[in-house]
Order: structure tokens, then sequence, then C-alpha cells
């Protein structure tokens, strides 16, 4: 036993000494993964205005309806209950590869005197344990690679969570803007029904002929058209939230009667620390990691294997006597196991990991370089619908006092019902566009935020 001890405590001391290779550090991975790609020290689009958001940015519209819908999705989305499995699979990979460190010990009994079902008649016991010493860090690498999966798949429970909250933002919404289309579409038919009315009357007083009325008709109709595909957009647009809600699509929530306040302040946050914030960019990170050790993993696959071994076991017989037989009896060995000649498979082997490494770092590079453009132009959408939004109020202004004027000329005989049609149409097209802007900008909003890394909920 003493022997077996100091054999233990000596590889354990080697063990020791034979440290890991760790993964490059983050800035070492932007220079492999973005060489020649200058990250600013600030947004060229806009500077940052107001604070960081924090994790849970949405309550940042003030819209205790958007709240509860999102805290309902986060409780029953279908797609977070998978990246919530994934974590765990992943963490159970990652306990099996940490398993591999430790001593194996296994036992065995055997029984049933004479009537055994060999009927040797033997009966006893043994217990034996191996464990391999991980002198060149094989066994430990193939942990860490785990363990970096496990913080990726955490990092992707995060982005996913972050991400379905904009989902629902986004269609809450779209929701509003579509109901306030109907609103319009409903006030237009009622001026276009009005209209007819005045034309009939015209015709019948004999100011009008049946052309005018004809054509106001057929306006009014072209309206209920475009008002029944405006209340289908509603249903589609109440199911695809319910959809995110993890509820039966039955068209039911009911959508605000109107769009919600949004700042227009550019969040804190520079480009440098997107890659530290962002999930998705972590998570990538993370893999990076993992592929390293994988690589590690194969190097030293091709090296020799030292395990030590020991084993105790007692054996007795009821049909026959074992000679020089002392019970129990207690041994201890190492094994040496080391590959020769594999056809070059081992060295193949590693050739793929770095391959797998070489596609991982590509694939962070990818993520990094499309979250500065989501920013950036996320950016820059807002500035321009701030500044859309300005000019369609003073467009709204000139169309509605051009359709009072054109009224005015149609009731007094003055202009001809073309006119009244053509500024009605006018300012519909405003008031839509008004509608889309004011939509777009609460869209870009959560844009934004997702796009800064959805709040200081920072990953592992």
């Amino acid at each position: 036993m003493r022997r077996i001890t100091c054999a233990a405590s000596a590889a354990a001391a080697l063990l020791a000494a034979c440290a890991v290779p760790s993964p490059p550090p983050r800035d070492e991975l932007v220079k492999e993964a973005l060489p020649g790609y200058t990250v600013p020290e600030g947004w060229r689009a806009a500077q940052p205005a107001g604070a960081a958001s924090n994790a849970d940015w949405w309550r940042s519209f003030d819209d205790p309806a958007l709240a509860r819908l999102i805290d309902e999705a986060l409780a029953n989305n279908v797609d977070l209950r998978v990246a919530a499995a994934r974590v765990e699979r992943s963490q159970a990979y990652a306990a099996a590869a940490g398993a591999a460190l430790t001593p194996i010990v296994t036992g065995l009994a055997r029984g049933g005197g004479k009537m055994s079902g060999d009927q040797s008649g033997l009966s006893g016991w043994a217990i034996s344990a191996s464990w391999e010493l991980d002198l060149w860090g094989r066994v430990r690498a193939q942990r860490d690679a785990a363990t970096q999966q496990v913080a990726a798949a955490e990092a992707d429970r995060i982005w996913a969570r972050q991400s379905i909250a904009a989902a629902v933002a986004r269609a809450w919404f779209g929701a509003i803007e579509a109901r306030l289309i109907e609103e319009l579409l409903q006030r237009t038919l009622r001026d276009g029904e009005q209209l007819t009315s005045l034309a009939t009357e015209r015709q019948r007083v004999g100011n009008g002929d049946a052309y005018d009325v004809a054509q106001i008709q057929a306006d009014v109709l072209a309206t209920r058209d475009a008002l029944r595909q405006a209340r289908l957009a509603v249903e589609q647009s109440r199911r695809a939230l319910e959809s995110l809600l993890g509820r039966y699509p039955a068209a039911s929530v009911e959508a605000a009667q109107e769009f919600p306040p949004v700042s227009l302040d550019v969040p804190g946050g520079l480009p440098s620390q997107l890659l530290e914030r962002r999930p998705d960019i972590v998570a990538a990170e993370r893999r990076v990691a993992a592929a390293f050790g994988n690589v590690t993993t194969a190097k030293a696959a091709r090296l020799p294997r030292l395990s030590l071994t020991a084993g105790v076991n007692s054996v007795s017989s009821d049909l026959f006597v074992l000679q020089d037989r002392d019970n129990p009896i207690w041994s201890a060995g190492a094994t040496l196991i080391g590959p020769i000649f594999d056809g070059g498979a081992l060295a193949a082997q590693v050739d793929a990991r770095e391959a797998e490494r070489k596609e991982a770092v590509a694939r962070y590079a990818q993520t990094a370089q499309a979250a500065f453009a989501e920013v950036e132009n996320s950016l820059s959408s807002s500035i321009a619908l701030a500044e859309r939004r300005g000019i369609l109020a003073r467009q709204a202004q000139s169309q509605e006092l051009s359709l009072k004027l054109a009224n005015d000329r149609y009731r007094v005989g003055q202009g001809d019902l073309r006119a009244v049609l053509s500024q009605q149409l006018a300012l519909y097209s405003v008031r839509k566009n008004q509608l889309r802007v004011d939509a777009q900008q609460r869209i870009e909003r959560v844009n934004l935020l997702l796009a800064l890394g959805g709040g200081l909920e920072t990953p592992p």
C-alpha cells in the first residue's frame, strides 16, 4: 500500500507539472479572426447619449402590456426550452469528460456454491481500480473543451432569451400598427360614404352627374377591400404574437390603441465592448476555445498513455481446494500503451481538429462583423426615421389643408370630385406612412438594444 501511495503521489506531481495550454486571449483571437479590421473607438453613425440598458431592456418602453407579454413568452416559449435543454446536455457531457480524471473502481461478486450456474462451485469477490495518468493533458483538454461548450450553450440560451423578447416586441408593435391602419381605413371609409351621399345629392338636384357617383362608389369599394385586407393583417399579427407566447394562435390578443413612447437616445456602449457583452459573440468565442481544446486532445492522443492499477480479491470453492491461495490477494501495477503504426489516422485527426478550430475562428469573425453592421445600420435607420417623422408631420398638415379646400370647392360647385379623391388618397397615404414610421422607430429601437447585446446580462 505504501508503494501504491508513493506511486500515486509521484503521478499527481507529474500531472501537475504537465499543464494544459490555454486558449489564446481575446485580443489575439480578434487579430487572427479579423486581420486588418480596425475596431473604432466609437460608433460612426452616432455617439452614445444615454445610459446602458439593463437585461430587461423592454421595460424601457414603459408599456406594462408589452412587459407582461414578454414575461409570458420567456416562461412558455418552446425555443427557450430547447436552449435550456442544450445547456443541461452540455453540462452532462462536461461532467462525463471530467470524470475521466478520477480513478475508476469496479467491483465483482460471485456466489451460489455447488449449485452455481456453471457448476464450478466458485464464489468470491474482487475490487479493482485503475487511473490513467494524464501525462500530456489529453483528458484535461477534453474536459476543458466540454466546459467551454457549456459556456457557449449558456451564452446561446441568453441570446435566445433576448432574441425572443425582441421578436415579441416587434410583433407587438406590428400588431399595434395593423390595428391603427384598420382604424385609419375605417375613418377613410366613413369619409368616402359621406362623399358618396354628397355626390348623389348633387346629381339629384342637377349639380352633379352619374360619373361622379360611379367614381366615388368605386373608390369606396376599393377602400372596403383594403379594409378587409387590413383586418386579415390584424388577425395574422395577433396569431404571430400568440405563437411566440406559446399560446394557441386564436387571434385573441388585443393590441394597444396607441404606440408607447420611445426614447431616441443612443444607449451606452462602445464597439470594443460589443465583443465582450453580446451573447452570440461570446458563444462563438467559447466555441473557438473548445476547438482549441479539441486540437490539444488530438495531439495528446498520439502520445503513450500510462495507467496505474490496483486490486484485491478473494476466491473460494465448495467443490475443490484452491492450493497455495491466500485470501484476500492484493495486487498493484502499471500499464503503458501507445500507438506504433496507425496508417496516419491520428495525424489526420489532428488535422481535422485544426480545421475545425479555423472554422470556429472564421465563424467568430462572421458573428462579430454581423454584430458591428447591425449596430451601425440600426443607428443610421433610427436617425433617418426621426427625420422622416418630422417631414411626414409637415406633409400631413399640408395634405389636410389641401383636402379641406378641395372639399369646400366641390361643395360650392367650383371644383370637381377627382381633386377631392386625389387629395383624400394622398392624405391616407401620408397617414399610413406616419404609422409605418412610428412602428419602425420602435422596432429599430428594439433592434438597436438587441444588437448592442441586449442589456447587462453578461454571459459566462
